[in-house]
């Protein structure tokens, strides 16, 4: 399936900060739904006088770090505008942009709008023709480059994009509660991590105490 993303190339980096308050509402309790199996998830929230709504699918590793996220922001009211979006992370090669391939179709290209400290997001104008090739695609590939000119291919399901993307979202006490479990499973990690890690430098030290 080809996505004909090249010809919705957002007008000026204008839409691109446009949307960073949104985009930063969308990124933190996108967390949370990313602990363990990751699913897409509906958001919404007022934004200057406009509904903003973002659907989200968001891969995170074990320390909270983004490694990619997927964004359908749509905002109505005083600002209206659609936008596909995918973050990854900074320390990218720009001039490849991010891939987007939906199964086993050709790739189409997305270009960088705006590179923050801790991720790049590239961005196109969002179509109801690539809602549609997402409604009726399995899974999506996204690739970027990263620094060193290798690609970073990642894999996202598209299983239960359509019942998120026309559902209701969340509700901010859902939010709360997903936020409050993701903390919680984020300290679990990095104290597992920190004992191993303790572990290993005392098995270090038994071993070179025993050697000498």
């Amino acid at each position: 399936m080809k996505l004909n993303v090249e010809s919705l190339r957002l007008p000026a980096l204008a839409a691109s900060v446009t949307f960073a308050a949104a985009a930063a509402f969308a990124s933190a309790p996108a967390l949370a739904q990313s602990v363990g199996e990751p699913q897409w998830t509906k958001f919404c929230t007022k934004l200057n006088d406009s509904e903003v709504c973002t659907v989200q699918f968001a891969i995170v590793s074990e320390n909270g770090r983004l490694v990619t996220s997927v964004n359908l922001l749509e905002s109505k009211g005083k600002t209206n505008r659609r936008i596909f979006q995918v973050a990854v992370p900074s320390g990218r090669y720009i001039p490849p942009g991010v891939s987007v391939r939906v199964d086993g179709g050709q790739e189409s290209k997305l270009p960088y709008n705006l590179c923050l400290p801790d991720r790049c997001l590239a961005e196109v104008q969002l179509s109801d023709g690539l809602v549609n090739a997402l409604k009726g695609g399995g899974e999506l590939t996204l690739t970027s480059t990263n620094f060193r000119a290798q690609k970073n291919p990642v894999k996202v399901t598209l299983k239960g994009f359509t019942a998120s993307y026309d559902g209701p979202p969340l509700k901010r006490d859902e939010m709360e509660s997903r936020n409050k479990q993701l903390e919680e499973e984020l300290k679990k990690k990095a104290q597992e991590t920190a004992d191993k890690l303790k572990k290993a430098q005392e098995d270090a030290k038994k071993a070179a105490t025993a050697g000498n």
